[in-house]
Parts: structure tokens; sequence; C-alpha cells
């Protein structure tokens, strides 16, 4: 089983320790399926909130004075992540934020394997701009629910975005082609063969008799037309 988990935060900045994180979204993949399961986190970071950043995900310093401090979910967190491959857009960013909230509870840094959608995608498309929004413009993901950036939102997105960079489509018609091609051949296959006529049982001598027998019956007898196709 392949279990991944594309996640995304939204922060107070750019630059932590000073900013904090103050959204959590993660969603879980299994074998790139998405399973419905996921984990959302509001996040009080005891700080305000710059203009700037009020207006990337529109998140208040009212709205989130109420949510838990990230050293009250930081188990739920990693109990959901456990040791899964992270994917996450622009994963540096993100994980250096995980990272600096876990050092101020003097936990390890988080150790999973990470796939970074946005060194994916420039490999993918040299040159192309690869913003979530732009891939997702390339690829007919529909995103105009994404008038504000949203953590759990932007994963949602982002688990489409990477399972197309990864070949998603073309890997089911794949699949599709594969199954279509067995029922073929299957059908050949199984195709029943001629039958083949048993020998007969009887002997000259009672083949001699029967024959004399139904000679006696005039042409119009049956058994006449099936000695003759016989």
């Amino acid at each position: 089983m392949n279990r991944e988990i594309v996640l995304d935060t939204e922060t107070t900045g750019l630059a932590p320790p000073g900013d904090r994180i103050v959204e959590i979204g993660c969603v879980e993949l299994i074998n790139h399926i998405p399973t419905g399961r996921h984990l959302h986190l509001y996040l009080n970071p005891d700080r305000s909130m710059p203009e700037e950043a009020y207006r990337v995900h529109g998140l208040s310093d009212d709205f989130l004075r109420d949510k838990p401090r990230f050293a009250e979910v930081a188990q739920s967190f990693l109990d959901f992540i456990e040791d899964s491959t992270l994917v996450i857009h622009n994963a540096p960013f993100d994980m250096g934020f995980l990272n600096s909230e876990l050092e101020k509870l003097g936990r390890p840094s988080l150790r999973n394997g990470v796939i970074d959608t946005v060194a994916v995608a420039r490999e993918r498309h040299p040159g192309a701009r690869v913003s979530l929004d732009a891939l997702c413009k390339h690829y007919g993901i529909d995103n105009a629910r994404r008038v504000l950036h949203g953590a759990l939102l932007d994963a949602e997105i982002l688990a489409e975005v990477y399972l197309e960079l990864i070949g998603g489509r073309q890997v089911g018609l794949a699949l599709v082609a594969e199954q279509r091609s067995y029922s073929i051949e299957i059908s050949t296959t199984i195709a029943r063969p001629r039958p083949i006529p048993l020998p007969t049982r009887l002997t000259e001598a009672e083949r001699e008799a029967h024959a004399a027998f139904v000679a006696k019956l005039g042409d119009g007898a049956l058994w006449s037309q099936y000695l003759a196709v016989s």
C-alpha cells in the first residue's frame, strides 16, 4: 500500500520562527487515490496577523483568537501523517515552518519523504509557470472556489494536480485499454472447437441388417435421407 499525504499550510508571513503557522490542511491518498480522510486545523499563532498575509488567506486575529496552539495539536498532526510521503507545492516553505514549530516544542524534525510538486512540474514543463493556479489552468482543473488561499482547499486541488503530474489520466486510459484487450483475448481463448464425431458402435452385420430394413420402408422414409447424408 502506497500512502501519501498532500499537505498545505497558511502562515503569518514568509520567515519562521518569527512567523507562525495558522492553518494546516492534509489529504490522504492511497495508491494515488483520495480516500476522503483529511485533517484540517486552524491555529492561534500568538501574534498579530500582518495585513499582507491577511489579504492572502483572509484569516484574521479575531477568527484565530480561540483556536488551539500548535502545541495542542502537534501530536494529532503527527499521528495523521505517520511516516507517509508528503506531497507539497513548494515543499521547502511548508517543511521549514513545520519543523520550526516542532523545534519550538523540543520535538525532532520531520523525517518523512517529500515530493515537491513545484520541482516535478518544472521537470515536466520546462520554462512554464508552475504556480498552483497555472497548473490548474494547464490541466483543466476547476479552481473557481480558490478566491483566497486555504490550506485544505489548496491540498485538495493539489491532489488533483499531482495526479496529472504523475500521468493520472494516461494511466487510467491504459488500464481501460488493457482491460478491453484482455476481454477480447479471453473470448478467443474459450471459443468452442468444432465437434469431432464419435466412432460408431455398430458391427458391420448390424449396419447391413439396418440398411435392409430401411430399404423395405421405401424412398420416402426419413431413415433413407439420414443414411444418404451419413
